[in-house]
C-alpha cells in the first residue's frame, strides 16, 4: 500500500461526512453528570506479510521482535494482511512459519491479494482471480478473517464500473473491505533506511525513532480530526502499518505515545465492527483512506492542523537528522 507523494496529497484532500451522531455511540462514555466523554480507539494492522527484508533484521528476526514488542506493549490483537505471492520470493520462503507465529501470538490474518497489483491497472476479472488465489491459501487457516484490503488502497481510481465490480465480487465471496482510517506512510521511511543501509550511510537511531513516531502520530491525529468533521465523532480507527523493521523496533514506543495521548488500543475485530464498515463512498476517484473518501463525498474540507507529514517532509528530515556525517551504522538495540 505504498502511496506516492501525489497520492498522499490527493488522499489528504479527499474528504466526507456520514452524519453527526446526535446520541451517545459505542465510542462515548456517559458520566453521572450526563457529560459525554469521547474515547479515542485504534487498532493496528500490518500489510504486505511476509514482507521483504529491511535495513536491520532478517525477516525471521523481525517477526520475533515484532511479536515480542506487541506482547510487551499489551496489544491483544493486531491484523496482518497477507500478500500470498510474497511466499515464493526469497525473503518469503519461511513466510508461512512467520505468519503462523503471528497467529499463535493471538493476532489475525486477512487477504491482501496474491500479487499486490493496482486495481486501476488490472482488469476486474483478473483482479478478482488474484483475490481468489490468495483466499485459497488463507481460508481455513487459524486466525483467518474474511477481510480484503486493496493493495495501495487503490479501489479503481476514476473507473467506477471497475470499482463497483470489485465491490460486488467481494460481497459474492463473503469478503468485507479491510479499509484503513489512518495512515502515516511508514513504508516510505522504511524505504529510506534500506537505501541508506545499502549505501553504507550511518543512521542516528534516536533520530530515526523520533521521526517514526512523528510521522505515525501526525497521520493518526490528522485523520482523527478529519473523521470528527466528517462523522461528528471519532470512529474506531484502523491504522495502516507495514511489516517493517521500524515497526519491530518502535511499535512499543508508538503504543506508549498513543496511550499518553488518550488512545486505547483495541483489536482489529473491534475496529472493523464500527458502523463505518458498510460505507461505500461514491467519489470521482476511489483511492486512499476510507475517512478521506467519506469526507470528499460530503465536501468536507481537510484541517489545516494537525499537519499530516508528507513523504517529502519526512525525506528532508531523514537526510538532515537521521543520516550522520560519519561513524558506522548504528545497530538497533
Amino acid at each position: 500500500m505504498n502511496l506516492s507523494r501525489p497520492q498522499q496529497i490527493f488522499t489528504a484532500f479527499v474528504v466526507f461526512a456520514l452524519a453527526a451522531c446526535a446520541s451517545p455511540s459505542a465510542n462515548t462514555i456517559t458520566t453521572a453528570s450526563d457529560k459525554i466523554i469521547e474515547t479515542k480507539r485504534i487498532a493496528l494492522t500490518f500489510d504486505d506479510v511476509p514482507r521483504m527484508a529491511g535495513a536491520f533484521f532478517t525477516p525471521e528476526e523481525r517477526t520475533a521482535k515484532l511479536i515480542s514488542a506487541l506482547e510487551q506493549a499489551g496489544v491483544e490483537q493486531a491484523a496482518f494482511f497477507v500478500t500470498t505471492g510474497n511466499l515464493s520470493e526469497p525473503d518469503g520462503l519461511r513466510g508461512e512459519e512467520r505468519i503462523a507465529a503471528y497467529v499463535a501470538a493471538g493476532h489475525v490474518i486477512a487477504n491482501h491479494s496474491a500479487s499486490h497489483s493496482h486495481l486501476r491497472q488490472t482488469p476486474a476479472a483478473a483482479y478478482l482471480a488474484d483475490i481468489d488465489t490468495a483466499e485459497a491459501w488463507l481460508k481455513g487457516r487459524p486466525g483467518y478473517r474474511p477481510w480484503f484490503r486493496h493493495p495501495y488502497l487503490d479501489e479503481g481510481g476514476r473507473d467506477k464500473a471497475k470499482r463497483d465490480a470489485i465491490r460486488a465480487g467481494l460481497a459474492e465471496r463473503g469478503l468485507r473491505n479491510g479499509y484503513v482510517t489512518a495512515d502515516g506512510s511508514d513504508w516510505h521511511l522504511e524505504a529510506l533506511t534500506i537505501k541508506a543501509a545499502e549505501a553504507g550511510k550511518p543512521m542516528d537511531m534516536k533520530a530515526l525513532r523520533k521521526l517514526y513516531l512523528q510521522t505515525q502520530l501526525s497521520g493518526i491525529d490528522y485523520h482523527d480530526v478529519l473523521a470528527k468533521r466528517t462523522l461528528g465523532r471519532s470512529p474506531a480507527h484502523v491504522m495502516l502499518l507495514h511489516e517493517t523493521d521500524l515497526a519491530a523496533m518502535f511499535i512499543g514506543d508508538l503504543v506508549t505515545e498513543l496511550r499518553r495521548e488518550g488512545w486505547t488500543i483495541i483489536t482489529a475485530d473491534e475496529a472493523f465492527a464500527d458502523p463505518i464498515n458498510t460505507a461505500m463512498p461514491d467519489v470521482p476517484y476511489s483511492y486512499g483512506t476510507l475517512i478521506g473518501s467519506m469526507a470528499w463525498e460530503q465536501d468536507i474540507q481537510p484541517p489545516f492542523s494537525p499537519i499530516w507529514m508528507s513523504t517529502d517532509m519526512a525525506s528532508r528530515i531523514f537526510e538532515r537528522q537521521v543520516i550522520k556525517a560519519q561513524a558506522p551504522i548504528e545497530s538497533p538495540q
